[in-house]
């Protein structure tokens, strides 16, 4: 409950400030206007990862394959794109580098070593049928 306090707090309030301390920096229209060009090129990296991303998942369900990464990375590039959404520069940043494949895979890898430690503490339970 406080994580979620937190996050519904003080990321607008890190946001706000930010707005305010690059507006007043670079001019309110500048501003504006990377915010504007920072959504552009997120809505069109978003568009091409994304259907880079259920190309591979097609492929690998013909194959037969069950596509585990891929589906990662339809979470993590849907979980951008809401990201994006937000307005801000921190969650612009955010989104930006979770679209950039690099940093994503960077990005996955931490989050299978906190999985595999939630396995091993015992807070995530896998049930196989």
């Amino acid at each position: 409950m406080l994580k979620l306090f937190l996050a519904f707090t003080l990321v607008p309030a890190l946001e706000i400030y930010l707005f305010v301390k690059i507006g007043g920096a670079i001019g309110v229209l500048n501003t504006l206007l990377v915010v504007l060009l920072t959504g552009f090129a997120g809505a069109a990296l978003a568009r091409w990862q994304g259907a880079e991303t259920m190309f591979k998942i097609r492929k690998s369900l013909n194959e037969g394959i069950m596509p585990a990464e891929e589906m990662i990375d339809a979470a993590l590039i849907f979980l951008a794109g809401m990201m994006l959404l937000t307005p801000g520069f921190l969650t612009d940043t955010l989104g930006l580098l979770l679209l950039w494949p690099p940093s994503r895979r960077r990005f996955k890898i931490y989050m299978r070593r906190k999985f595999d430690q939630w396995m091993a503490e015992g807070q995530v339970t896998i049930i196989r049928y």
